[in-house]
């Protein structure tokens, strides 16, 4: 890898996505999903609100795609040898 592709999220050894990330960018972009969420699930009630809830979860969802996209190694189907 060169210096200027220091990706956030490695590419996944089997299958096809990235894995846990590699750089502490990507490391806040996880824990800021993770916090949204939780900060969803006690203002916007799942319970009270589901369709609320799950559209929230849906965009913070694409969000996090778009940003492993766009800041993680080229996704591929990959069977572990490489």
């Amino acid at each position: 890898m060169s210096p200027e592709h220091k990706y956030w999220f490695p590419a996944k050894r089997y299958g096809w996505g990235w894995g846990f990330p590699s750089r502490w960018q990507g490391w806040a972009v996880l824990f800021m999903y993770v916090a949204l969420i939780g900060f969803g699930m006690r203002f916007l009630r799942p319970d009270l609100e589901p369709v609320t809830f799950a559209l929230f979860v849906a965009l913070l969802s694409v969000a996090l795609v778009a940003v492993c996209w766009l800041k993680g190694e080229p996704p591929r189907w990959r069977w572990g040898k490489d």
